[in-house]
Formats: structure tokens, C-alpha cells, sequence
């Protein structure tokens, strides 16, 4: 079991696959996402990688085998390694923290940045199918309607610490490294 399970959790473009990427690569951290799960079920079953089919095959799972079906996979995954530092990226609800919150190694962390930022930031990395033209109303009604999306407030008001993501790249290593610090 990991000395430490650093939990994130933030609103689409809100830089926590940066602050996942600066975990591996400084502290050596394995990364577990919750996305990975549900992209390599797309994959299996030949369905494009698009945020709207992660979010359709996550709502059957949930509505099929529980809400919390995803937790304990992600659970058991960080379990298994040797690796002192596992980081769980794309946590969104609730449910998600369930297998969790109840480890003494856990610590869950929200990644905050302002809505325009994290719309450039999403226009600029066009990392699933579609993002890159969507509007900033139409980003804005995701996060309002979305059921992947609308349960995250309430998630990251269970967080212990919140990095704001709205400077620069340094002074977002300055709150990683006092997170881990801290730890």
C-alpha cells in the first residue's frame, strides 16, 4: 500500500493533469485516472474517446453496478502498486471517495482556476475529440448540466487543500511542493 494517495479533484481545465504530471515526474508518483477506466472500455468496444461517450458508458456503469463501482476499481488499482506516491486524477463525485476517504494515507486536493482561464486552457489542449470548438456558453452549460460535472463543488468541499491554478507554472510548483512538504 502507498505512503500516500493524493486524491484530485477540479472542474475541467483547471490544470489537475499538470499538478498529476508534476507529482510523477518531482516526486515520482504513479497516476491512476479515473478516465483511463473508461477510455480503455471505449477502446475494447471500438467507440471514439469523446468527453460526451466517457460520460455516457460512466452513467451506465454507475446505473448498472452502483454509483461507487469506479471508486473501488481505482481503489484496488492504487492498492496494488509499490510506489510510495499514487495520484488518482478526474475524481467527480461523491462516490468516487468512498473507497477512499476512509484510508489514513489519503488526502484528497482540489485544483481551482477561474472558468475563462480553464477555457483557454481547454481550447489550447484539445485533448478530447470536439473541445477545441465549443463555445464559452457551451463550456459553461457542460459544467451547469452534465452529470459528470455538476457533482464537483460538492466534492471539492470535501477536499483538505486547495491549490489555486491561476499563476504561473512556479508558483504552482511552490504550492506542490509545500502540499508534499506538508505530507
Amino acid at each position: 500500500m502507498p505512503k500516500h494517495i493524493i486524491g484530485l479533484v477540479g472542474r475541467q481545465g483547471s490544470g489537475k493533469g499538470t499538478v498529476a504530471k508534476i507529482l510523477q515526474e518531482k516526486y515520482g508518483a504513479v497516476l491512476f485516472r479515473f478516465s483511463a477506466v473508461l477510455g480503455d472500455i471505449l477502446d475494447r468496444v471500438a467507440v471514439e474517446r469523446t468527453r460526451e461517450n466517457l460520460i455516457k458508458i460512466s452513467e451506465a456503469l454507475r446505473g448498472s453496478f452502483g454509483e461507487d463501482v469506479l471508486a473501488f476499481a481505482i481503489e484496488k488499482d492504487a492498492a496494488s502498486t509499490d510506489a510510495d506516491i499514487v495520484v488518482i486524477d478526474g475524481i467527480r463525485r461523491l462516490e468516487d471517495i468512498v473507497a477512499l476517504e476512509p484510508l489514513e494515507q489519503f488526502t484528497l486536493v482540489s485544483v481551482h482556476a477561474p472558468a475563462e482561464l480553464r477555457f483557454q486552457r481547454v481550447q489550447g489542449r484539445s485533448e478530447k475529440p470536439g473541445e477545441s470548438g465549443v463555445s464559452f456558453e457551451d463550456f459553461l452549460k457542460v459544467e451547469d448540466t452534465a452529470p459528470t460535472e455538476i457533482t464537483i463543488p460538492m466534492v471539492e468541499e470535501r477536499a483538505m487543500i486547495t491549490i489555486n491554478n491561476d499563476g504561473s507554472l512556479e508558483q504552482l510548483q511552490d504550492q506542490i511542493s509545500t502540499l508534499m512538504n506538508d505530507l
